[in-house]
């Protein structure tokens, strides 16, 4: 078995969906999208499709059993095996304790602010923290829906992980904007 360290958010994906049934892999993207996953873990099917092939070769998952229903294409399901439950549990351990440096592209375009006269880059924050503005409201929203809908706080743990980070990246970029417009901000 050509087991290797997990990397891919989708595989991983896939082994917690096998993790609690099998499934075949039309299954498992639907699951995702109806627990918004696709909003956290990129997700489309020819990408899913290629994960479940690499995933089943890398012997971490396997096919149980081929389905027909009517006229359908025949469907593979799939089961996790228990190296496949070992990779999803080392992963999501790795990953919950773990900081990592992640390369964004928000990050790279500020390591490229010299290229942008300072007029042009306090217009485009601009731009961004009234973005970032409606998104955090919108996110707000949704934690308020979620609260009056008693659902409970496990299923809506990434919505308050991002309205966090959105809300630190708006202040950040409200005052970074702030010194450029005033000429204030060192370097320029």
């Amino acid at each position: 078995m050509a087991r290797g360290k997990l990397s891919n958010p989708l595989a991983v994906a896939v082994l917690a969906c096998l993790d609690e049934k099998p499934m075949h892999p039309y299954e498992m993207a639907t699951t995702l999208r109806a627990r918004n996953k696709h909003e956290s873990i990129k997700l489309n099917y020819g990408s899913l499709y290629t994960v479940v092939d690499r995933l089943s070769r890398q012997g971490l998952i396997v096919p149980q059993e081929t389905q027909r229903e009517g006229r359908r294409p025949e469907r593979t399901v799939y089961a996790i095996t228990e190296a496949g439950r070992i990779a999803l549990e080392e992963w999501l351990s790795e990953t919950l304790s773990l900081p990592v440096k992640e390369y964004t592209q928000f990050e790279a375009a500020l390591s490229l602010l010299p290229v942008l006269p300072p007029e042009e880059v306090g217009d485009l924050l601009e731009q961004r923290r009234l973005r970032l503005e409606f998104e955090v409201q919108s996110l707000r929203y949704t934690q308020e829906l979620v609260v009056k809908e008693h659902i409970p706080r496990l299923f809506s743990i990434e919505t308050e992980y991002w309205l966090t980070l959105r809300e630190a990246e708006l202040a950040w970029v409200t005052e970074l904007a702030k010194e450029i417009s005033r000429g204030s901000f060192d370097g320029i």
